[in-house]
């Protein structure tokens, strides 16, 4: 009897807990039975589990809950060809939600991969038809906008058949291929290098001018230096020669004497110096008198 009642128990338990399945803030759910998703009797709609303990029967309902929050679809960029037959690599995003969830479910599996890879597969064939009757130009201006909003107006009308609906499409970043982008740089940086030069060549073409105008002005200004100093240095050894001649002529023995012993001073003046001369000529007249006449 103990055994039957403990059997009993652990039975309610089971289903019980068969019996009661909970919903998390933010999720939705969804009940499977025999693989046909649950719906309202009176109005027909699916059946939709807000966040709560619910109840369902045990061994035929399953429960599929779904993420009912906003999600982003941000993949690798993409790319587009426009009017002009140019390629652009665009790199875009999108933010989604599930708007029916049993249309979500039988389409996709409630698996949210194979949600966004379709996801983006629509999206990408509205920004494919905007971009290709729009040139560069229009494109990088002011019609971005104008872009986004009718790429997400085409990839709406085309999202419900997943039970999906599309809030925005933003385009992050549009960039040349990187072939295009490469090409472009090398002709700018030659652009570049080319004014570069054209500058320099000015720039040292200004350079020997100023420099030849410099040299000009200093060969000048030496000239009228030396010619200065030559002038100054003749009319020093005029005076100098005024005033010999003035000594000379007051006092030519006295006069004498001086230039001797300033010769003798200037002759003597290193211990190396060496004179061959005798000793009876005029250069010792001076030394060769005791008496000092």
């Amino acid at each position: 009897m103990k055994n039957l009642l403990i059997a009993v128990f652990v039975l309610l338990v089971l289903l019980a807990s068969g019996s009661l399945f909970a919903v998390k803030e933010g999720e939705r759910a969804i009940v499977i039975q025999f693989g046909k998703v649950q719906r309202d009797d009176a109005t027909g709609d699916t059946k939709v589990f807000e966040p709560g303990l619910h109840f369902k029967l045990p061994f035929i309902d399953s429960v599929r809950v779904l993420d009912a929050r906003i999600q982003t679809l941000d993949g690798t960029p993409d790319r587009f060809v426009t009017s002009e037959k140019k390629d652009l690599i665009v790199d875009s995003y999108v933010k989604w939600r599930i708007d029916d969830f049993a249309r979500y479910y039988l389409s996709t599996g409630g698996n949210k991969l194979q949600a966004e890879a379709l996801l983006k597969q629509k999206v990408n064939n509205g920004l494919r038809s905007e971009f290709g009757t729009r040139t560069i130009a229009q494109i990088v201006s002011g019609e971005r906008s104008a872009l986004m909003n009718q790429a997400m107006e085409q990839a709406s009308t085309s999202s419900d058949e997943l039970g999906i609906e599309i809030v925005d499409v933003r385009v992050k970043q549009i960039n040349l291929p990187t072939e295009v982008s490469n090409s472009i740089f090398q002709r700018m940086r030659a652009e570049r290098a080319a004014v570069a030069r054209e500058h320099r060549s000015e720039g040292q073409e200004q350079a020997e001018v100023i420099k030849a105008n410099i040299d000009a002005k200093v060969t000048v200004m030496l000239a009228d230096a030396e010619r200065n100093a030559r002038q100054l240095r003749g009319e020093g050894d005029a005076i100098a020669a005024q005033i010999y001649a003035d000594a000379y002529s007051k006092n030519a023995d006295f006069y004498s004497f001086l230039r001797s012993m300033d010769a003798y001073k200037k002759s003597f003046n290193s211990k190396q110096d060496v004179m061959v001369i005798a000793p009876d000529s005029d250069f010792f007249k001076y030394m060769n008198q005791s008496k000092g006449n």
